[in-house]
């Protein structure tokens, strides 16, 4: 395959550890099958260095295990292991909210407030296509953890999303609602009914997994 015909704006460690992940959510690479640098490098027609690279990006997303002296296989216990990320994720989500909420938004209150006031304005009736970042500029889990004002927290959310992204749902019409509530939530103060807003708002992301 020419790495250069995929993904213009991808490097060739990033175009191979994509097209791996999507053999091994397929189930075309079975869990405990050996990756041999030198096989994929070859097929790629690259050098085994953007193979090493990417291997070592999906053994930190949990889909390869490495071991020295012995290389690479294909994760045995990737869905489980996912599974369980995704429960902490959920966990620290709820967290940052009431976190949030304590803090009334915190640094980042106006821009939350956009949220609120474009997810009221919204009308799934409309048809328009939804873009849940909207006018906000960051990502809405974004300002959630930077209103809950917490470095540690913001650091460990941080990996452990970095390791779950791909497995998550996409329904941009339930974003904006929910993104919207929580929001609103937030900006009040209410904590507990934020951190209740977050759990189920995750619980339809995990359900795609």
């Amino acid at each position: 395959m020419d790495l250069h015909s995929v993904g213009e704006d991808e490097s060739p460690r990033d175009v191979i550890a994509r097209l791996l992940r999507e053999d091994i959510l397929a189930g075309r690479l079975a869990g405990g099958e050996r990756l041999v640098e030198e096989a994929i490098a070859q097929k790629f027609g690259v050098s085994r260095v953007p193979v090493r690279e990417a291997l070592g990006q999906l053994e930190g997303e949990g889909f390869v295990t490495i071991v020295r002296y012995r290389g690479a296989t294909v994760s045995t216990t990737l869905r489980k292991d996912n599974r369980e990320l995704l429960e902490v994720r959920r966990g620290l989500e709820v967290l940052a909210a009431q976190l949030a909420a304590a803090n009334r938004g915190g640094s980042v209150a106006a821009e939350l407030s956009a949220v609120a006031e474009r997810g009221h304005h919204h009308s799934p009736d409309h048809g328009a296509r939804i873009d849940p970042a909207g006018d906000v500029g960051r990502p809405f889990h974004d300002l959630i953890v930077i209103a809950a004002g917490n470095d540690q927290l913001r650091e460990i959310l941080a990996g452990v999303n970095r390791r779950v992204a791909w497995g998550l749902g996409d329904d941009p019409e339930a974003s904006v609602s929910d993104h919207a509530t929580l929001a609103a939530a937030i900006l009040s103060g209410a904590s507990v009914q934020a951190g209740y807003l977050m759990d189920e708002h995750l619980r339809r992301d995990e359900q795609y997994f």
